[in-house]
C-alpha cells in the first residue's frame, strides 16, 4: 500500500498502521463499495496531525478538521477514507442544506411513497466514513438530527420510517474554515461530539515537498520560486495586506500544469493565483509579490527541464 508506505516514511508508528490493518480486515469492504473508496495521489504531510486522526478513528471517534485555506483538509479527508479502505459519501454543506439533504426525503416509485436515501443514510448502514465539507456553512437547525447519530446512541431516527443503527465502522469527519463568507459558529452540542484537529498553516518545508512529488521534473532552482509565491501571500493574507482568494495551492499546482504543457509561467500564474481575485487593488499586489519571483520573460523550458 503506497499511502501506508509514505506514512512510514513521515515517521508514523508501525504499531499505529498495523491497527489500521486490522480494522481493514475485521470491516471487510463490500465488492459494489469499492468504487467510494477515495484512491488520490496527493498525499497530507504531517506527522503529528496524522497520528491524532488514526487515533480518534480507531477509537470510534468522529474529527472536526479545523483550519485555514489551502492546509490540505479535503486531502486528509479523502486520504483517511483511503487509509482504513472505507467507503466515503461526501456533502458539501451551504446555507439551504436541511435535515432531508442528509437523511433523505419522500418520493413516489411504484405507486408508494418511499424514502430516497441521503448520504448520511447511506453512510450509516454501510460502514462508511461521512465528509461533511464546511459543516460551519449550514444552519445548526439542520444538524440537530446527526446529534443521535455522533454520540454513544449511534442512531438516526427517520420520522415516519424505522430506527437507524450505525455501522460499527462508520465515521464522520468534518472540515471547516472560519474565513470563508457565509460561515458561522457551530452550537457547543455539535462541536463536543467531535474531536477537533486543528490544521496549522501550510510551511516551506512542506509546501517544498508537495510541488517536488506532483513535478519531480522542475528545476530545482525555479520550483522554490514557486512555493514563495504561495508563501508571500499567505504572510500577506495573514497579516490582513490581502484577502485569502489568491492564497490557493490548487491554483498554483494547476497554474504549474499549464507550464509543464507549455504556457508561459506569468501566464499560467495570472491564471491560476492573480485571477482569484476580482478586487484590481489587491490584484496589483499580488501581481507584485509575483514579479519579485517570476521574470517575466519565462518560457516554459525556463520551468521544467525536459521542455
Amino acid at each position: 500500500m503506497e499511502l501506508y508506505q509514505e506514512l512510514l516514511k513521515q515517521g508514523i508508528a508501525e504499531k499505529l498502521l498495523d491497527d489500521v490493518k486490522h480494522f481493514i480486515k475485521f470491516y471487510k469492504l463490500e465488492d459494489h463499495l469499492q468504487d467510494r473508496v477515495p484512491n488520490t495521489e496527493t498525499i497530507f504531510y504531517g506527522k503529528d496531525i496524522w497520528a491524532m486522526c488514526i487515533t480518534a478513528i480507531l477509537e470510534g471517534e468522529n474529527i472536526l478538521l479545523s483550519g485555514p485555506k489551502a492546509t490540505g483538509k479535503n486531502v486528509l479527508g479523502d486520504n483517511i477514507c483511503q487509509l482504513f479502505n472505507r467507503p466515503q459519501w461526501n456533502t458539501s454543506f451551504h446555507v439551504n442544506t436541511d435535515s432531508s439533504s442528509l437523511i433523505g426525503t419522500d418520493t413516489f416509485i411504484d405507486n408508494e411513497v418511499r424514502l430516497r436515501r441521503g448520504s448520511v443514510y447511506e453512510c450509516a448502514v454501510n460502514g462508511g466514513f461521512g465528509v461533511f465539507d464546511e459543516i460551519n456553512m449550514a444552519k445548526n437547525d439542520a444538524l440537530v438530527v446527526l446529534h443521535s447519530a455522533l454520540d454513544y446512541r449511534k442512531v438516526i431516527d427517520v420520522p415516519g420510517y424505522e430506527k437507524i443503527k450505525l455501522h460499527e465502522a462508520t465515521r464522520f469527519i468534518g472540515t471547516m474554515n472560519y474565513e470563508y463568507a457565509g460561515t458561522k459558529e457551530l452550537n457547543e452540542a455539535l462541536v463536543s461530539r467531535f474531536m477537533t484537529i486543528d490544521i496549522p498553516q501550510i510551511e516551506e518545508e512542506t509546501l517544498m515537498l508537495i510541488l517536488r512529488e506532483n513535478f519531480p521534473d522542475a528545476k530545482d532552482d525555479i520550483l522554490p520560486q514557486f512555493a514563495g509565491i504561495f508563501l508571500d501571500l499567505q504572510e500577506k493574507s495573514k497579516n490582513s495586506e490581502i484577502s485569502t482568494k489568491s492564497v490557493d495551492l490548487r491554483g498554483l499546482i494547476g497554474s504549474l500544469k499549464t507550464i509543464r504543457r507549455g504556457l508561459k509561467p506569468m501566464l499560467a500564474v495570472d491564471m491560476g493565483v492573480v485571477g482569484k481575485t476580482f478586487d484590481q487593488y489587491e490584484k496589483e499586489i499580488v501581481l507584485d509579490v509575483i514579479k519579485t519571483r517570476i521574470r517575466e520573460s519565462w518560457e516554459a523550458s525556463d520551468v521544467f527541464s525536459d521542455l
